[in-house]
């Protein structure tokens, strides 16, 4: 048997891999097609429409954006899009992403949670500087943040940003009092990235490095579907409601299930929660309110 008949058919090579190791991500472009988008954008319009016309539960669906554009409410997240349709499952358990996942974090795999922002139009909620891991600590970090770019990316529509070399550890998120605020509350050696790509590029990205997204000042939209896979035997670690809730929307898509904890990596840090997170961006925007300390990046 020749080289070329052992090589895989999908999956990150060996120079994306080192740079997810050593950086904290890669971005893989045009890993999906427009053929293969077309599922999830059919799904989108699905769902916002159904959403829309039925006011009781909207909220279970969607996530507008707290201002008002052109009179009218429109969506920034829509919630569990795994879930909600097969159109998004399909990408999520596409052979060309489950195989750059199990080159990541093992042949045992589960899709903790999932989302998909929008960033509408001249508006788009930012996305103040985070690292994932602290929202729901884990027995050990063999997870990765997985962003598939639906729209073209760029930094005027709010790409992702992100801060390499700095997923070893845990960073603060937290006010004067030690209580969790989803935003980073400490200085930070290094500087900000962003990750332009076209749509059906998808970012691969460890669960502790740090990242945010600015608003979207242009006309065009920018739709990111955002999966958060784990390996199997990686369980989260119960530090209040939050970590319940997430739990209500795992599912075990690839390999076995083992039942026993696998311990490692950096010390999970427990936060302090003041009140229950409703979603990143409420967090975020209380957190603000009350005076939260932003990132200072060194000099």
């Amino acid at each position: 048997m020749n080289k070329e008949s052992n090589m895989k058919p999908h999956g990150l090579n060996d120079e994306q891999l080192a740079q997810y190791r050593e950086e904290g991500f890669v971005v893989v472009p045009g890993l999906f097609g427009r053929e293969d988008l077309r599922a999830a954008e059919a799904a989108i319009d699905e769902l916002t429409e159904r959403a829309v016309n039925d006011p009781a539960n909207l909220a279970k669906v969607l996530e507008l954006e707290p201002e008002p554009v052109d009179g009218r409410r429109i969506p920034r997240r829509l919630y569990n899009p795994f879930l909600a349709h097969e159109g998004f499952r399909s990408i999520a358990t596409h052979e060309k992403l489950l195989s750059c996942i199990e080159d990541l974090v093992g042949p045992h795999i589960d899709i903790q949670h999932s989302k998909l922002n929008m960033k509408p139009a001249h508006v788009g909620s930012v996305v103040e500087w985070h690292q994932d891991l602290p929202f729901f600590p884990h027995t050990n970090d063999d997870l990765v943040t997985t962003l598939v770019y639906l729209d073209d990316a760029t930094t005027e529509n709010g790409c992702l940003q992100v801060m390499p070399r700095m997923h070893g550890r845990y960073l603060e998120h937290v006010d004067e009092e030690g209580y969790f605020t989803g935003i980073i509350s400490q200085e930070l050696d290094a500087m900000p990235i962003p990750l332009e790509g076209r749509a059906g590029s998808v970012i691969f990205m460890h669960p502790l490095t740090p990242h945010g997204s600015l608003p979207n000042t242009s006309p065009k939209a920018r739709r990111t579907l955002i999966f958060e896979f784990r390996a199997s035997d990686s369980f989260p670690i119960y530090f209040g409601e939050l970590t319940h809730r997430n739990e209500q929307t795992a599912v075990h898509v690839k390999g076995d299930q083992p039942r026993t904890a696998r311990v490692g990596g950096p010390t999970p840090v427990l936060p302090l929660l003041r009140d229950a997170i409703a979603s990143i961006y409420d967090l975020q925007e209380r957190s603000k309110a009350k005076g939260a300390k932003q990132p200072e990046f060194a000099k």
